[in-house]
């Protein structure tokens, strides 16, 4: 789809191109009129502002061919007593207006309702969060979402049982940012999943590879570990990632934990470690044995889809019978807190094969759940194999129904939702949600979705987001991903972790306990 844009404000372009995405699959967008091939959807966009009254006025017309069709939008905004076109407040209320009468155009071209409104960004309960830290009413905080946003009831309300859950998960949530929470990625899997742009390289061959790079992590825990014995610094909560952690073998998973209490202060007193155990086909008798050992509880195993021909299809190569046996053997072992993914929208999946999966989830009951819509990410073999045929997709409307189907699901079985995410390319342009069991949920999630503190990411591919605890200001900063490179490099970036904590955590950095 050919889609042109014209528009008085350049620097919204991002945004507007965010929204017409929404809508249609892969659409080539242009802004310049030298551009090519005449639009198949053309878009004119108009901003006017009345002095009199300090309104702001923008006006969509969206012209279809060869219909000749055409369709226009107003919607006008008033703009702060003080606010001005050109400051922040101002510029903010500009884009909002533009965007709310091209998303009205589109909905009423193509009959499709965003339930999200504008909102592109992946983080929508942070929105909540910052507004009810203010103290604002609950009813004036959902009456904002809405008239901002345009975002529909039962997503505002989806996004205010997660809220209220986290705060109860974690009730001193808005006084975590003296604290900081550490995640350590080991970038290897048995083989690497269609749909994956995380770091994960084939384990097989690349022994030397796996040596070096755990040398260079335990030196980063080591050397961070040291600097926040040093300057009091607590840690809320460690996860392991990647990439697979249980993809090393259990000596070498022994070893890191060991370095783990050895160099972090009080791990006894850190309220939750993950270690993702993803793959079951990673998943020994040994590896359970030596996470118990070390007093690791929470675990992810996740089957992603009980149907073999899928699993086959998108590379884990597993079969459905060995995700059931290692999730009982887990369970055998001692294993308390057993998270599960699912992924609605795989290939070749429709309703039927995802009401399998849940009647297959419902026989081991875990203690959270996470659900995730299929996005397809840039750099992932099935996007670039999209176009082929090879990775077809279920429809709009089916990815639709299986969202509803899996919130009816939960909701029988007693999970409550406490975490939210959404990614762009995502099916259906719905998210990503954590369920839990009350009392069960994934503190790191929490924190890491939320941005309340600063992440400290130790390994390969492992990115670090620190969160100013006085201005909240967020920078980041990332290892490399590859193991090679990480190998060479992680003396350097090591060095910039540690001056980074002098910099926001130090004593002499004013209100580190606010």
């Amino acid at each position: 789809m050919r889609v042109h844009i014209r528009s008085a404000e350049p620097a919204f372009e991002r945004t507007l191109s965010n929204i017409v995405g929404l809508f249609f699959e892969h659409p080539v967008i242009s802004y310049s009129p030298e551009s090519g091939s005449d639009p198949e959807v053309d878009v004119e966009l108009v901003l006017s502002a009345a002095k009199a009254d300090n309104k702001i006025t923008a006006k969509a017309v969206l012209s279809l061919k060869p219909q000749e069709q055409q369709l226009e939008a107003e919607h006008a905004r008033q703009l702060g007593k003080d606010a001005s076109l050109t400051s922040e407040e101002g510029r903010k209320i500009l884009k909002q207006a533009l965007c709310h009468a091209l998303l009205d155009v589109l909905q009423r071209s193509t009959g499709i309702i965003q339930p999200w409104g504008i909102l592109t960004g992946i983080r929508p309960t942070k929105l909540m969060h910052e507004r009810t830290k203010r103290g604002i009413r609950q009813e004036l905080i959902h009456k904002e979402l809405q008239e901002d946003y345009l975002i529909a009831d039962e997503k505002i309300a989806l996004m205010q049982r997660i809220v209220e859950r986290q705060l109860t998960a974690i009730p001193d949530l808005y006084q975590l940012r003296g604290e900081v929470s550490i995640y350590i990625g080991i970038p290897f899997c048995p083989t690497k999943c269609a749909y994956c742009t995380f770091p994960a390289y084939d384990i097989n061959g690349r022994q030397g590879s796996v040596n070096g790079f755990l040398g260079g992590l335990h030196h980063e825990m080591r050397e961070v570990g040291k600097w926040l014995k040093e300057h009091g610094i607590r840690v809320t909560t460690i996860y392991f990632g990647g990439g697979t952690p249980t993809s090393i073998t259990a000596e070498e998973m022994d070893a890191l934990y060991k370095e783990m209490y050895d160099s972090f202060p009080d791990v006894d007193q850190v309220r939750e470690i993950t270690v993702e155990a993803g793959r079951p086909d990673t998943i020994t008798p040994e590896k359970l044995s030596v996470l118990l050992k070390w007093g690791i509880h929470r675990i992810s195993i996740n089957p992603q889809s009980y149907t073999q021909e899928t699993l086959d299809l998108i590379g884990r190569h597993h079969s459905v019978e060995e995700t059931v046996d290692k999730f009982e053997l887990a369970r055998a072992t001692g294993m308390d807190n057993i998270n599960m993914d699912l992924i609605i929208g795989l290939p070749g999946e429709g309703i039927a094969e995802f009401e399998h999966t849940l009647a297959e989830t419902a026989k081991l009951m875990p203690e959270s759940l996470t659900v995730h819509t299929l996005s397809f990410k840039r750099a992932s073999e099935m996007t670039q194999h999209r176009g082929t045929g090879k990775y077809k997709v279920a429809s709009r409307d089916e990815i639709n129904q299986m969202m509803e189907r899996a919130i009816r699901w939960t909701d029988t079985f007693g999970y409550v939702p406490y975490y939210l995410y959404r990614q762009k390319n995502i099916l259906g342009n719905l998210e990503n949600v954590g369920y839990a069991k009350p009392g069960m949920e994934s503190l790191y999630n929490i924190l890491i979705i939320e941005e309340m503190q600063s992440i400290i990411g130790l390994g390969c591919g492992a990115s670090s987001k620190w969160v100013d605890p006085v201005t909240g200001v967020i920078t980041r900063l990332a290892n490399p991903k590859e193991p090679k490179a990480y190998n060479e490099t992680y003396l350097q970036y090591t060095e910039a972790k540690l001056q980074t904590l002098e910099k926001l955590y130090a004593p002499s950095a004013v209100g580190v306990q606010s």
